[in-house]
């Protein structure tokens, strides 16, 4: 254990001797002064732990000395007792104590009572400290929890984690647990990094426990030398895998309870990235369940599709699309029904199968609009959806199309880029709806439609989108599976969008 170190500051050399034969006799390590610009000199960066301070010194008095330490943000906690033979009385022991002095001695001075009064001071000051640096860790915990907490996925949680711990401790650091593949992975070092690390090969129980360990069974990060490791275990559930959180073991306070609470802080955060992870797959594959798989085979047609569900949301989308030949003529069909959620995919579903139900029936686009308009002011009345749907006839290109609110499509020709709009009220509102729009489809001509998740941005206005559309299409590639590859790159923002995508890409050939 490190001996405590007293600074006595004294002018008065047999009166120093003294002081100091007394204190290393009791164990303390001392250094002297003799004036209070030599001691306040030998404070900075010191490792004094109590000062013992004469009242009367040459240069200042030590009531300015004591001031002038307790004001010092540097080490402004550091105890100071008072000793002197002249200023004795009420007034001067009043003077001493206000300006900041923890004790007053008044020579003549026993050993015993010299001894005495540097404990008590001293453990006071320990229980300040432990209890000032416990305050302290636990508002860093705080801010790594906010941290942790908020982290997007697995690595980036740990990443997080790991750079609180070094914060906290004031160390090297390794948080580890199992990834989504069952093999251990870690952020560890200073500052950390995320890599792969194997999981200890021993059974932990629900709870958390703190042990130390050999630096060697944790030997990937460079630890201080001769240092041992403390390892806090977490384990929320028996058939979730724990988390581990090595630090420095000479960083940690008596019971370990700030490390115990930053182990047991990751591993809910843990948990609760793995249940995200996982509703977040069932919801994709439950969404993708409900669209197209297989794009139909048209003679003299080039076709392609793009969907991507939104990178932050769990519940399934709106959004959907059709290709699908019906007497020779290709129905295409996109929408998006509002809202994100397990209703919002259950219309979307119904919207998509009435659509496809009305246009076998033969009707032409406004009249399958109208018709599945009336049925969901019927069935659905509390619903909205917008759509754009077509028909093209893929020997002469002849297009018949009408919208329901929808996104206008995008016409790539040789005379360049140019949005179709063909207008009409959205699906739900009981509205009149004007008459179908026909055009013809040029050959090498492409029409891109899409869903609003590929334009919209909550901080700009949608017409900023549209152009940027416009200009990334400016530029059709040979492929059109590459075409639709590159505007979602480009202007999805790569699976981190706030709302689901749907491209669907034709050209004729």
């Amino acid at each position: 254990m490190k001996k405590e170190i007293v600074l006595v500051v004294d002018d008065s050399a047999t009166k120093r001797y003294l002081l100091v034969s007394w204190l290393t006799r009791a164990g303390y390590t001392v250094r002297q002064a003799e004036t209070g610009g030599e001691a306040l000199s030998l404070l900075p960066g010191s490792d004094v732990d109590l000062v013992v301070l004469d009242v009367k010194l040459p240069d200042m008095s030590g009531f300015d000395v004591c001031e002038k330490i307790k004001t010092d943000p540097a080490y402004g906690s550091l105890p100071v007792v008072h000793v002197s033979a002249h200023a004795v009385d009420v007034v001067d022991r009043t003077q001493g104590l206000n300006r900041g002095a923890d004790a007053y001695l008044v020579e003549p001075i026993e050993p015993d009572e010299l001894i005495a009064t540097a404990q008590a001071v001293l453990r006071y000051y320990s229980a300040r400290r432990r209890a000032e640096s416990l305050a302290a860790r636990m508002v860093r915990l705080a801010e790594a929890t906010l941290a942790i907490n908020t982290a997007a996925t697995l690595p980036d949680l740990l990443e997080a984690a790991a750079a609180g711990a070094i914060e906290i401790f004031g160390g090297p650091a390794v948080v580890l647990t199992e990834g989504t593949d069952g093999e251990g992975i870690a952020a560890a070092g200073s500052p950390p990094a995320v890599r792969a690390w194997g999981l200890p090969e021993e059974t932990v129980a629900v709870g958390s426990v703190v042990r130390n360990d050999d630096a060697a069974r944790w030997d990937g990060v460079p630890w201080p030398e001769g240092e041992s490791v403390a390892v806090a275990a977490a384990r929320l559930r028996n058939d979730r895998p724990p988390v581990y959180v090595a630090v420095p073991a000479s960083s940690q306070n008596p019971g370990f309870p700030v490390l115990r609470q930053l182990s047991q802080t990751v591993a809910a955060a843990v948990e609760a990235q793995r249940s995200y992870d996982e509703e977040h797959r069932i919801a994709v594959t439950l969404q993708r369940s409900l669209l197209q798989s297989r794009l139909p085979d048209v003679p003299g047609i080039e076709l392609a599709m793009r969907y991507e569900p939104a990178g932050a949301q769990t519940e399934v989308g709106g959004d959907f699309y059709e290709l699908t030949m019906l007497d020779g003529r290709l129905l295409v069909a996109i929408g998006d029904v509002a809202g994100h959620s397990l209703h919002a995919a259950t219309v979307m579903a119904e919207v998509r199968h009435a659509v496809r139900a009305y246009a076998v029936e033969g009707h032409p686009p406004g009249t399958v609009l109208t018709l599945v308009n009336n049925f969901m002011r019927a069935v659905l009345p509390t619903d909205s959806a917008t759509i754009c749907l077509m028909t093209l006839e893929p020997a002469t290109g002849r297009v018949r199309m009408a919208s329901a609110g929808h996104l206008p499509p995008l016409l790539h020709t040789a005379d360049g880029v140019r949005f179709v709009e063909p207008h009409g009220p959205l699906l739900g509102i009981n509205a009149p709806r004007p008459d179908d729009l026909e055009f013809v489809l040029p050959p090498d001509g492409t029409l891109v439609l899409y869903t609003d998740g590929l334009v919209e941005r909550r901080d700009a206005d949608i017409d900023v989108g549209l152009a940027a559309l416009a200009t990334a299409a400016a530029t059709v590639e040979p492929s059109l599976d590459a075409f639709c590859r590159r505007l979602m790159m480009q202007l999805g923002g790569a699976g981190q969008q706030a709302d689901d995508i749907a491209v669907v890409a034709l050209r004729r050939r």
